[in-house]
């Protein structure tokens, strides 16, 4: 019933709870005759939805593309990364990290279509979602997926500063299509998408990036865009 709700307003279920605390706020103001600091938490009230909005987005629908996971810019391109520190095993990727402010959009969304293969969270520090250690030291959230032709992709929802709360819809061996919503972080926060072998990045650092709809990696067997 609440994604049903938060589907028709535009809004992740995840936040009415804080929406509706914070605006008790303004209500409790404006019943004691406080206007102009009703007025001002009512935008505080607007600010806090915002973080919550969940838009619609049109993926891609050629074969062979990952899309971002995450709104924001890429903040860090690697042409030789593990999963390591989240006990994968010594498998090399390409990562591409987005960086998700305040302002983007938090909800996460699918980068390709396949099934879950496992989701493993893990508690950790609370450092700035852009610093280089981030992936390794914040708490973290791993999603992987085998697509179709049984390629492992994984997707990484990593904690910022202000983020103190990783949301993950999904569990082993259900199927998801490419962009479809997969969870979300609140409040500024980073997605690390690990692409396999036989897959090239198409995005640098500095990109701004929707998630669900921009392609940040193609397959060698596909034509580029």
């Amino acid at each position: 019933m609440l994604r049903r709700i938060g589907a028709f307003l535009r809004i992740a279920p995840e936040g009415f709870g804080i929406i509706a605390l914070a605006a008790v706020v303004p209500l409790m103001a404006l019943a004691a005759g406080f206007h102009k600091t009703a007025f001002v938490t009512v935008l505080c009230v607007g600010a806090v939805a915002a973080f919550f909005r969940d838009p619609e987005r049109h993926t891609p629908s050629r074969r062979g593309v990952v899309c971002s996971g995450a709104d924001g810019r890429v903040c860090d391109v690697a042409e030789d990364a593990a999963l390591t520190c989240i006990g994968i095993g010594d498998e090399r990727w390409r990562r591409v990290s987005v960086f998700m402010s305040p302002f983007n959009v938090h909800v996460n969304r699918a980068s390709v279509s396949g099934e879950v293969l496992a989701v493993r969270h893990r508690a950790g520090e609370f450092r700035a979602a852009f610093s280089d250690r981030a992936s390794e030291n914040n708490e973290r959230n791993l999603i992987l997926i085998a697509d179709a032709a049984g390629r492992r992709h994984a997707m990484v929802q990593v904690a910022g500063y202000l983020a103190r709360r990783i949301v993950c819809r999904v569990s082993e061996r259900q199927a998801v299509r490419c962009g479809e919503r997969i969870g979300l972080i609140m409040f500024g926060s980073r997605v690390d998408h690990f692409l396999p072998a036989g897959f090239r990045v198409t995005v640098a650092v500095g990109d701004a990036v929707r998630a669900g709809e921009t392609v940040i990696g193609e397959s060698y067997d596909e034509p580029s865009a």
